[in-house]
């Protein structure tokens, strides 16, 4: 993605993984920032790529972070889900192992989000042989 990007905003709460990416990555049109994506302001931009956050946080977290993306154009998400059936948007304790603990996992657009979007497409939807559950991607079409 970063190559079809004029620029590109990282970032993630972990500071040692930001400040690796920092040096790994300086000659690159990459900016890293050591943000709390539920609290801290995001970078603006057309496009948020979030891989596998908000399995880990409270729904409380969830609506806030759901709020600061809809502002972008397109919002992707990647989530580890269960497979099959499974009652989504359990509410936990943020940071406490995943909900797929609880035969959980994050849906945006069912109850208690019912996040507003134009169209929502699933990209990608994969099976993993060696633990339970299916890595999910979904492209939301927001503005």
């Amino acid at each position: 993605m970063v190559e079809f990007a004029a620029h590109y905003h990282a970032v993630d709460i972990v500071p040692d993984l930001m400040e690796h990416n920092k040096t790994k990555f300086q000659d690159t049109n990459i900016t890293f920032q050591c943000l709390d994506v539920a609290v801290d302001e995001l970078p603006t931009g057309d496009c948020a790529l979030v891989r596998q956050v908000l399995q880990h946080l409270s729904n409380q977290e969830v609506h806030q972070i759901l709020e600061k993306l809809s502002r972008y154009r397109y919002v992707i998400i990647t989530e580890h889900i269960p497979s099959g059936d499974f009652e989504p948007n359990k509410d936990k304790i943020s940071g406490q192992g995943i909900r797929l603990k609880q035969d959980s996992g994050i849906d945006v657009l069912a109850e208690p989000f019912h996040w507003k979007v134009k169209e929502a497409k699933e990209l990608l939807s994969l099976e993993l042989e060696n633990c339970k559950g299916r890595i999910v991607t979904n492209l939301y079409y927001i503005k």
